[in-house]
């Protein structure tokens, strides 16, 4: 400053104005120094840093770098650049000092707080994670570095010890917690909301305690808007979401299927062994020709090696209809163009009941959206009730009036009425 100033004296310049003109030269020369020192940091130690990062084999290292803890560990070098040229400027060192130490004590919590990012995901690369997780002790030290920081932060700025601050919070506490009750717990809730990603805005949530079944409009700090289907709204408390539990849809969404899980019953009065004619009507359907073939061929060897006599159906091991039935509708949801091949696709049977035996269809659409999952389920069932008849197969359904109306026209059941 001192040599500036020097060289502006014999320009005849008043001493007032060579002190302004020495201090901006000397604000611009600090801002040139701050970019520059910034740049080299970002643009060459940096990047030699990762280029070693990246030849070596370890891979914790890559974790570091990609949560970005060197980057922003970059930002402190203006700001030590700016601190230490505080003096140059006697008028206003305190303030600049006070201004540059706060930015680096907020740097510096954001780049803690990468780093426990980056721990967290390194342990969660290892098998043991899956038994111990760490990530609430990870939320727990968030909060506290933050909590620490905000402190430091403050006692910095009004130029106070932190624990001042601190024995004036605790004063403060009982008061503060029972005028902000329900802002702390949603500060709390959206935290564990926003680290968790347990909720976005966009997400359909089912919550019946709330008669929530909708998307999720907004997110506030009190609470989470939802758009019913119906299109009501329905105001959720964000801490709800923590204490209490609900269903969100969003995994189904990413992946990109949606369920299918329905049962279609079947009378067992209809279920019987398949005759020869049955068998070669079977042969004609495209999707059996196949499966029929190998059945055949390995209950044949069956029956001939364990020398079976066939002259029995009841005998050794014989196709049924309602067997073959559930692999044509197996073989029709593998062909079905709707459904995904890369999800589970199963045709079981459940345990029968007074309702008949449930041959339960559990698949995955290949399209999510609601109108086109209901037709595309809706197509499936119809076309099983509509060739569940030529397996011999009848669907059950209990008796109806017409069905009673038809049963009293028959002359056997009538007894002439």
């Amino acid at each position: 400053m001192d040599f500036i100033k020097n060289q502006l004296d014999g320009t005849g310049m008043s001493e007032q104005t060579i002190g302004y003109l020495s201090n901006m030269i000397m604000v611009v020369f600090i801002a040139v120094v701050s970019i520059l020192a910034n740049f080299i940091a970002k643009k060459i130690v940096l990047k030699i840093i990762i280029q070693i990062i990246n030849n070596n084999r370890y891979t914790w290292d890559k974790i570091i770098v990609e949560k970005k803890v060197f980057h922003k560990l970059s930002h402190l070098v203006p700001a030590i650049i700016i601190y230490y040229s505080a003096y140059i400027f006697p008028s206003y060192q305190a303030l600049i000092e006070k201004a540059a130490l706060t930015y680096m004590i907020v740097i510096t919590i954001t780049v803690l707080n990468a780093l426990l990012n980056a721990f967290d995901t390194i342990y969660r690369s290892y098998e043991v994670s899956k038994i111990r997780p760490i990530k609430g002790y990870i939320q727990v030290a968030k909060i506290i570095l933050f909590i620490i920081g905000g402190i430091i932060v403050i006692s910095s700025l009004i130029g106070q010890n932190p624990l001042i601050i601190l024995s004036g919070l605790g004063a403060l506490s009982a008061v503060l917690m029972l005028v902000f009750k329900d802002s702390i717990l949603g500060l709390v809730a959206g935290v564990q909301l926003s680290s968790n990603d347990m909720v976005r805005v966009g997400d359909w949530i089912e919550m019946p305690k709330y008669n929530a079944d909708g998307d999720v409009i907004d997110i506030t700090l009190n609470t989470v808007k939802v758009m019913n289907f119906d299109k009501t709204i329905t105001m959720i408390p964000s801490y709800a979401l923590i204490s209490d539990s609900f269903k969100n849809w969003r995994g189904m969404q990413v992946s990109g299927g949606r369920r299918i899980k329905r049962s279609v019953y079947i009378d067992t009065s209809s279920i019987s062994f398949c005759t020869k004619e049955m068998i070669g009507e079977f042969q004609k359907i495209h999707y059996l020709t196949d499966y029929l073939e190998t059945k055949l061929n390995e209950i044949n060897e069956y029956n001939m090696e364990h020398h079976i006599n066939t002259d029995s159906i009841v005998n050794g091991r014989q196709l049924t209809n309602v067997g073959v039935f559930r692999e044509y509708i197996h073989q029709y949801l593998r062909n079905h163009p709707k459904i995904h091949k890369d999800m589970t696709l199963i045709v079981r049977q459940l345990a029968p009941g007074d309702n008949g035996l449930p041959l339960e269809i559990y698949a995955f659409s290949n399209d999510i959206t609601w109108g086109v999952y209901e037709s595309v389920q809706a197509d499936i069932f119809d076309h099983i009730f509509a060739v569940a008849p030529t397996f011999g197969l009848r669907a059950f359904q209990n008796p109806t009036g017409h069905d009673i109306v038809q049963l009293k026209e028959i002359p056997q059941y009538s007894r002439g009425y």
